[in-house]
């Protein structure tokens, strides 16, 4: 279980952080090597995600997509200084809610 988290939480935060990066190059006027790091952070999340133990890609792509959810709001609070309001909590935890429903049952 630890490993899983560890693999979403390396994957967020390169796929946030990629996205970030080529947020602020494109729309913030950064240099072009925030774009280039940014491409290269979504690289390294495309493979660390293969590490998953799961056996359906949709079903850890869904739950990768409530996690970011959640790692957003907090890098958007943490990174980009914009404070969550109580929607965007609310929201965080219905997803955290969906990803758990999602992938802590055991199936065949």
């Amino acid at each position: 279980m630890f490993v899983t988290i560890f693999l979403f939480l390396l994957a967020g935060l390169a796929e946030i952080g990629g996205g970030y990066l080529i947020w602020l190059w494109l729309r913030e006027g950064k240099p072009l090597y925030f774009g280039i790091t940014g491409g290269v952070a979504l690289a390294i999340y495309g493979v660390v995600a293969t590490f998953q133990s799961f056996p359906s890609f949709g079903r850890v792509y869904a739950a990768y997509g409530g996690v970011f959810i959640i790692l957003s709001v907090l890098w958007g609070w943490g990174v980009d200084k914009k404070t969550p309001d109580i929607y965007d909590w609310i929201g965080a935890i219905v997803c955290l809610i969906g990803v758990s429903i999602m992938l802590l049952p055991s199936r065949q």
